[in-house]
């Protein structure tokens, strides 16, 4: 059985069925109105987690990282689509049919936890939930008439026939029982964005200066000495000549290398705020009147003295 506890674990984690096959992700839990244990989960399915099937969180268990339900995968993708209303719960009419559909039978949903297996009318497929419509886990609202309590062990039967809103009733020492609804706030994860990492290449101009060198004629004339004399004998005289000179010089060459500068990843930072939530809640009020007739000498029937408790 999931605990209340355990909600915030398994939301936006795998749900796998009886066979290990991965469903979906749990994406929302409900919470029965009456007791508060988590009645039923809801699984993204279909592509790209478009659609949300409800399954029935009681006989699920939390596996190390995700949840596992006793129904195939087929049957949960199969469920009936259910409009949730503005304050997140589900109608008697929805929740009936679920139940019908996973073939779980009315007298073990009123069962406590520790009772259903031992209930004569236990489908096979297991119990889900108590009595009471299942509403969203964190979400405040107030159920209007469609709202369910859980009966005891004697008034098992006939709520379960009704499905009806439990009233006030007086007591045998004409007593009456006066109650009121406290709003119960949690939370709940939901997706509010997404931030992503992306690397794109551009182009930019850079600047460096490097020496070059280079090759330049200069001509040097040297006076006829005994030293050189001979050698500037052995050519004919008067005759045309010619010597060449190769010429050098530098020129940059530019080239590029692809070297790692630096690592770069995202991490998420959990931040607190306060939150004020705002809900409505019913309370009943119990007042007396008191009825005289005129020969008292004081106020008759159509002037009734009241007082409030």
């Amino acid at each position: 059985m999931i605990t209340r506890e355990e909600i915030s674990i398994l939301l936006d984690h795998p749900v796998y069925d009886g066979d290990g096959n991965k469903v979906g992700d749990a994406k929302h839990v409900f919470l029965d109105d009456a007791s508060g244990r988590p009645e039923w989960v809801t699984v993204k399915t279909g592509m790209f987690g478009s659609s949300e099937s409800f399954v029935p969180i009681r006989d699920a268990a939390l596996v190390k990282d995700h949840l596992e339900v006793p129904y195939p995968k087929d049957k949960i993708k199969g469920a009936p689509n259910v409009d949730i209303d503005a304050g997140g719960h589900l109608s008697v009419e929805e929740e009936d049919r679920l139940y019908d559909y996973y073939g779980i039978d009315w007298d073990s949903v009123l069962a406590e936890p520790g009772e259903r297996d031992r209930s004569p009318g236990a489908g096979a497929a297991g119990t889900a939930g108590a009595a009471g419509a299942a509403g969203t886990a964190g979400m405040a609202g107030r159920r209007d008439d469609t709202s369910r309590t859980a009966p005891d062990a004697a008034g098992a039967a006939a709520a379960a026939g009704s499905r009806s809103e439990a009233r006030t009733r007086g007591h045998g020492d004409d007593a009456m029982t006066r109650s009121e609804e406290h709003m119960r706030v949690g939370v709940e994860r939901h997706e509010a964005g997404r931030a992503r990492l992306r690397k794109y290449v551009v182009t930019e101009e850079v600047q460096q200066t490097v020496p070059v060198r280079h090759e330049e004629v200069r001509v040097e004339r040297e006076p006829i000495t005994d030293a050189n004399r001979d050698e500037a004998m052995s050519g004919p005289a008067f005759k045309e000549d010619e010597h060449d000179v190769t010429l050098y010089e530098e020129r940059p060459v530019v080239e590029t290398e692809a070297v790692p500068v630096e690592r770069v990843r995202m991490t998420t930072e959990e931040k607190t705020a306060d939150e004020t939530v705002r809900g409505q809640v019913r309370k009943e009020r119990i007042e007396a009147e008191t009825e005289l007739d005129e020969e008292s000498g004081r106020r008759g029937r159509d002037a009734p003295e009241r007082g409030r408790e």
